[in-house]
């Protein structure tokens, strides 16, 4: 090497620029690595809410009572099934599309469509889609979405009378 190059790269090294430049290459990994961290955050948070959600819906399907809306009316079973898992869930929007009941009767072989009656086992589903933020981890997950599907099982008890 000439003496020429030398005294340049000593220059270099000296320069006022090279603490922006650094800035200037870091921040934005830094910045795709917090938000990679906040999607994954919030995804664990919509699981856990959702499966939260589904059992407490469970809970009270098994339960065999019926909500009532605003009005007073009582609402069907389903819809009453549906109310207590958004009550449980008051941060996510689930629509009436994504819940899947069954119930599986006394010594049956499968689950079958439906809520059931007293002594079936009552299965609750739910199927939910969170929206990616971070753009770099958009191509690990097909059209930007995460799809999750949580359910709970438990045996549907007779009604209780006082």
């Amino acid at each position: 090497m000439s003496t020429g190059v030398l005294r340049r790269l000593a220059r270099l090294r000296g320069s006022r620029g090279t603490s922006l430049i650094e800035a200037a290459i870091i921040t934005p990994l830094l910045f795709l690595l917090t938000f990679a961290i906040v999607d994954f955050a919030a995804m664990f948070y919509v699981y856990l809410a959702l499966e939260n959600g589904v059992s407490l819906a469970t809970r009270y399907a098994v339960t065999g009572n019926v909500m009532t809306d605003p009005s007073g009316n009582a609402l069907s079973r389903t819809a009453s099934i549906m109310s207590a898992m958004r009550q449980s869930t008051p941060t996510l929007t689930i629509d009436d599309s994504a819940f899947t009941f069954s119930h599986m009767p006394p010594g049956a072989a499968g689950f079958v469509a439906g809520t059931g009656a007293p002594g079936d086992i009552e299965k609750v589903t739910v199927r939910y889609d969170w929206n990616l933020l971070t753009p770099l981890l958009l191509p690990f997950f097909p059209s930007g979405k995460i799809s999750f599907a949580v359910d709970s099982a438990m045996k549907n008890e007779p009604k209780f009378e006082q």
